[in-house]
Formats: structure tokens, C-alpha cells, sequence
């Protein structure tokens, strides 16, 4: 099953997705869905119906409770970064004020010139769980979607903590659609293009800690709840190991697809602050 959260004329619903038909579930979107515990009721909601491909589509859980964001968990970006595997997963969060639509503009601020890109893997949790074994952990996940953790490199690397580069508002593309883990295929590749160039392209399976592993280590520390997103981390190809670096520039657009999920496509443009 495909969930998605659409913008309809002041309003939000979170719709099942079927083909190019988005039906209304009843809920105002996927993250009170998930909340609610209406996973099952969305497989057989019979709400209006709407064109996917023409809708306006807001981040697929617009407000989570938690977004927990993984770093260095592909062993291809760890090498290229010059780190070591770790021992442990490194954690930061991001605000949902980071968060924007799948089909959105990336705003880059004035304050930074060195915007990077970072396609994910995006983990929903579907169920409360606190001290969840491994073992046990991925009956928590709601399903995946895809997220792009852009990064103002010169304000994360201002300080040892990366947070102040990571939570820009309106930086993070998120979407275009919850998927629940069956319709992932085993081998499915991430791929992420700026301007149709591919940048990134690594097999989800790639990640030092899976989404099971990190459900029962976050969940030790707090409480997991529905709608709680984890952010797994990014593969190789980021601008910021290149010699030289690259970075987003106003006009380019960015895309990120994993397979079985589908696609981000964000163009940046130059924020106006008044």
C-alpha cells in the first residue's frame, strides 16, 4: 500500500494510492493516520477521489513527533568522508520546519553558500515501542519513504555538533509517499541526480545499522511512537567530498528516487528574505 498526504484548498488528506488515483482516507494525513492506528482502514477507504500526478503533495507525515537523522551509515560515505566504520550510530534531529513537499523548492538562505545534497532512506514508525529488540523491531515500521537531509556544510561544520546545519527551514524534501515494507524490493537502489546527472547511486542495503538495528537503539534511549521518522543516512557522491566541491545553486534540480517508493524532484531557488 502507498499513503500520501495532499494539499487541497486550505486543507490536507491523507489518500491511498492507486495507480494515478489519490483516494481520501479519512484522516487529515498519514501522520494522524499512523497515529490513529488506521493503517488497516486506509486499505479499504472509499473517500474522493483525485489525480496523484497533478497533486499538490505536502510532506508525507507533515509534523512528526520526532525526526531522528542518521550520519555515516553508508560504508561508501564513511570511506569517502576519511572516517572510520562506527561503533555506534552518530544521531542528530531535524524540526519539522525543515520538512517540505516531494515536488517543493529547496530555499537556499543568503547566510550559506555551501547547500548539499544527501539522499535517504526514510523509516515511519507505525507503532509505539520503547526497548524493542531487534528481533522484534520491524513490526514498529509503518513503511519507508524517501527524504533528501540537504546540509548547509559551513554551519554544520562551525561547531563539532552538525544540528545547526542540518535543520534549515524548508530545506528537507519528504515524500512522495509512504510505503508499507512489502513493496520495497530487496535489492532497491538509491539514486540521486542534480540536473539529470547522477551523484548518488547505492543499494539501500548498503547501511551499516538497517532500519531494525536503529528502531532498537533509538528506542532504548526514548520512546518510538507512530509517525516518529528516522532518516538512515546518505551513500557516497555527496558535493561536499568532490575536489572540488559542489554545491546547489539557484535553478538546479535535484531528484532522489529509491526503488519501490518513487521520486523527490526539487528545484532550488534563492530564499527572499525581506
Amino acid at each position: 500500500m502507498k499513503l500520501a498526504t495532499i494539499r487541497l484548498n486550505g486543507r490536507t488528506a491523507a489518500v491511498r494510492v492507486e495507480g494515478d488515483s489519490a483516494i481520501e482516507t479519512g484522516f487529515a494525513d498519514v501522520g494522524e493516520l499512523l497515529r490513529a492506528g488506521g493503517l488497516e482502514a486506509a486499505a479499504s477507504a472509499e473517500g474522493p477521489r483525485h489525480s496523484f500526478p497533478d497533486a499538490d503533495l505536502a510532506p508525507v507525515v507533515p509534523s512528526p513527533g520526532k525526526i531522528v537523522c542518521v550520519g555515516l551509515n553508508y560504508r561508501n560515505h564513511i570511506l569517502e568522508m576519511g572516517r572510520e566504520l562506527p561503533e555506534y550510530p552518530t544521531l542528530f534531529t531535524k524540526f519539522p520546519e525543515a520538512l517540505i513537499g516531494p515536488r517543493d523548492d529547496i530555499l537556499l538562505p543568503p547566510e550559506s553558500d555551501q547547500v548539499d545534497w544527501e539522499g535517504e532512506l526514510a523509516v515511519v514508525v507505525g507503532k509505539t515501542v520503547r526497548r524493542v529488540s531487534i528481533e522484534d523491531a520491524p513490526a514498529a515500521i509503518a513503511g519507508y519513504s524517501v527524504l533528501n537531509d540537504v546540509t548547509m556544510r559551513d554551519h554544520q561544520y562551525r561547531t563539532t555538533q552538525w544540528f545547526q546545519g542540518k535543520s534549515w527551514e524548508n530545506s528537507t524534501p519528504f515524500g512522495p509517499v509512504l510505503v508499507t515494507p512489502d513493496e520495497v524490493p530487496g535489492d532497491a537502489q538509491l539514486v540521486t541526480r542534480l540536473d539529470g546527472e547522477e551523484v548518488q547511486h547505492t543499494p539501500i542495503g548498503d547501511l551499516v545499522f538497517g532500519p531494525a538495528e536503529l528502531i532498537s537503539y533509538l528506542s532504548t534511549i526514548f520512546t518510538l511512537r507512530p509517525g516518529d521518522v528516522i532518516a538512515t543516512g546518505t551513500p557516497g557522491g555527496v558535493g561536499h567530498a568532490r575536489k572540488p566541491a559542489r554545491y546547489l545553486r539557484a535553478g538546479r534540480k535535484l531528484t532522489t528516487t529509491i526503488d519501490g517508493i518513487g521520486e523527490l524532484s526539487n528545484v532550488a531557488v534563492d530564499e527572499r528574505v525581506r
